[in-house]
This record gives C-alpha cells, structure tokens and sequence, in this order.
C-alpha cells in the first residue's frame, strides 16, 4: 500500500506553540499540579448582560436557525459602520465597506488567499503574532521579516527597509501584503497618527497592501486609533478588528474587516465559499454590544489596571524589564538571557504558565509575556508562588 503523507505546505507549519503548551499544562493539572495559566489572551470577563440577554432571546426564536448572508446581516454590517463613525471618526459604507468574520484570525487567511500569489513576498514584524507568519507559509508566500525594537519604539525602521531595497537585499516591488499591528501585540508599543501616515505612504510609494490588525485599541489606551483615520488610507489598507477583547467575546469568533469596495468584494470571494455566513443571534447579540457606552470601556480598563500593577510586579520578581506606557491585553518584560529558560523555570518550580517572547519571532527571544486575563486573586496567588520558588 503506497505511504499517504500530507500536502507540502503542512512541513511549512507547525502545531501552535498555545495548542503544545496547554496539553502539557493539562497533562500536569491531571497529575494535581494546578497551574496558573498566565500565557493566554482570553478575557476572562463577560459580555454585558444585554448581550447574553440578547443573544438567549434570539435564539429562542424558531426561524432564527436557518444559512444567514455570507457577507453579514444588515444590522451587523451597520453597526460596525457606526461604531467605527463614533470612536475613530471613520466613515465606512456598510453595504460594501464592511465585511463581518467569524474572528479576525480568519481575516488573515481569506486576507492572504485574496491577495497573495506562491512566490509573492509578505513583510511580516518580529516580534509579531504568529498566525502572520504560519498563514503565509501557507500560502506559498516568501516571507520578509521586519524587526522590530524598543530602541526604535517597537515601530517600523522604514529607512532600513527601503536602504534593503535600494542595495537589493530585498525588492519591495514584490511585497503584496506588511502585516502591522498597534496596539502592538507582544510589545504593547502604541500606534500614532504620525505611526499611520508613514504606513499609508509606504504602502502607497511602493504598492503595497497594508494590513492592520487592530483587536486592542480599547485596552488600557485612553485613544483608540484606526489606519483608516488617515487621509487616503482606505485606497491601500485594509483593518481587522475583533469583539474579543473590546467586548469580552473571545469564544464567540465575531470580527470585521473593513476596507475599500474593491478589496471588500475580493476577499468576499474567499470567504463566501469557506463558511455558510454566522449564526444569527450571534449577530444581533454583536449588534447590541457595539451599542455600549463609553462607561462599559472605562470599567473594563479599571479591573485590567488593577491586575497591570501585579503583572508588572510578576515580571520584576523574575528578574524582567517593563518599560512604562504599555498598552492592550499583555505585559512585555526584557530579561537576561533567553526567556524560554525563565518561562520554563516558573512553569515548572513555581507552577506558573507565562509566555516566552521567542514564539513572537528572533527579536524576542530576550523577552517574557504576561497576559491580564487572570484576576487579581489569581494574579496575587502567582506572585506568591513566584515568590517561594523564584530565588
């Protein structure tokens, strides 16, 4: 019998460093070790109550079950405009400007299928998220890695990309798609307007597309910022956003991507023959939670910078680095020596799961993560642990 083996891009990918690294902490729970899971981003917090509530009522409705539209219903697709009019001051189309996605992260593969040919080169940041890399893997893309440093603010050296082009290391005529994201997630490194407007140009002066992902605007940042702000940004990006984090809606796979017309039909293309559309109550509860109020985000942020002092305070009794003004769902920390040795070290003698900056890329191999998705008591019992095994 001939051997079946997988599709050649499968040797291209790995199983996610999350999916590993939760069977081993489950197989240690199951032997009594009671891990403190600190790794994860996801909130832990609920939806409004009017979200539940709306999402019970609609269910319970007995036409409510049936194929909805591929590319959202109406209600979705314009609260999504509106929400986007009200907090960043875009204006968006919602019958051909929105898209709603069952989570931003399937965003980068229809984003990625849509645009990118095998062979085609992505610039991808690093430290990044990885499904930025693992996607376009996928694809057959050649990827060109970015660095990103605290000396430079976590931000794009665009001067070097463009020296690397001109001393032909690298040819940014090639480029179909960069991959950014601020609130940057590992770093926590904020976005500006400045930041966007040189992304919008870069992206112009060389034809590239420009995406943003942009699932952490509201967490602990006084001023959410969308690349669709800038003047003529909507002819050359495209923005994913999420509910997961804004919203505490992780499990719920509710996203959006937003963008100009044409690239809006393209990726639709992708999408409609990938899912049959989104359970709608799903929708009508993502409708309702749109419709918070700004208390709903102030309240939110309360409770994530009471735990932001503990997880600081996590990361300095391991010896690391915080460096002030962070913002989103995470804190970065600088270490000495390799943070896989420090993350390995609490799992094990302390029985506390942080996050090693190397999963992110080359550049944070020095670096450790921890995630705010825990409450203050957890995050007290942690630094206790800390505390008697950490010497």
């Amino acid at each position: 019998m001939k051997e079946i083996v997988p599709a050649d891009r499968i040797s291209n990918v790995q199983e996610y460093y999350f999916s590993v690294k939760l069977k081993e902490i489950a197989a240690m729970n199951a032997q009594g070790a009671d891990v403190i899971n600190l790794g994860i981003g996801s909130p832990d917090l609920p939806p409004a109550r009017e979200v539940t509530d709306t999402l019970a009522q609609e269910a319970a409705n007995p036409k409510a079950h049936g194929y909805q539209p591929y590319v959202g219903i109406p209600q979705l697709r314009g609260a999504w405009a509106q929400w986007y009019k009200r907090w960043y001051n875009v204006s968006l189309n919602p019958d051909n400007e929105v898209l709603p996605l069952m989570g931003s992260k399937e965003g980068i593969m229809h984003i990625s299928m849509a645009f990118v040919n095998e062979g085609d080169a992505v610039l991808v940041p690093n430290p990044g998220y990885p499904t930025y890399s693992s996607v376009s893997k996928l694809v057959g893309a050649r990827i060109i890695s970015y660095g990103l440093c605290a000396e430079k603010g976590w931000q794009p050296d665009f001067q070097a990309l463009e020296q690397a082009h001109e001393s032909g290391e690298i040819d940014l005529n090639s480029v179909k798609l960069m991959w950014c994201n601020y609130p940057n997630m590992p770093t926590g490194a904020n976005g500006s307007v400045e930041l966007f407007e040189r992304l919008v140009a870069f992206g112009k002066k060389y034809n590239i597309i420009i995406c943003h992902d942009n699932p952490y605007s509201f967490i602990l940042n006084d001023k959410p910022l969308s690349i669709l702000s800038v003047e003529g940004a909507k002819d050359i990006c495209i923005e994913l956003n999420s509910m997961s984090k804004s919203h505490n809606m992780p499990g719920w796979r509710i996203g959006v991507l937003a963008s100009n017309r044409q690239f809006v039909e393209w990726v639709l293309r992708v999408k409609s023959n990938m899912d049959s559309g989104m359970f709608r109550p799903l929708q009508l509860a993502a409708v309702k939670a749109l419709e918070a109020p700004q208390e709903w985000y102030i309240q939110m942020n309360r409770v994530y910078a009471a735990r932001k002092a503990l997880a600081q305070a996590i990361l300095e009794k391991v010896g690391a680095e915080v460096a002030p003004g962070q913002v989103g769902l995470f804190l970065w920390g600088k270490v000495q020596g390799k943070g896989v040795d420090i993350c390995d070290k609490v799992l094990y003698d302390a029985k506390v799961f942080i996050t090693p900056g190397f999963i992110f890329g080359s550049n944070g191999e020095n670096y450790i993560r921890v995630s705010l998705c825990a409450d203050e008591c957890t995050l007290q019992r942690a630094l206790e642990r800390i505390n008697k095994s950490v010497k």
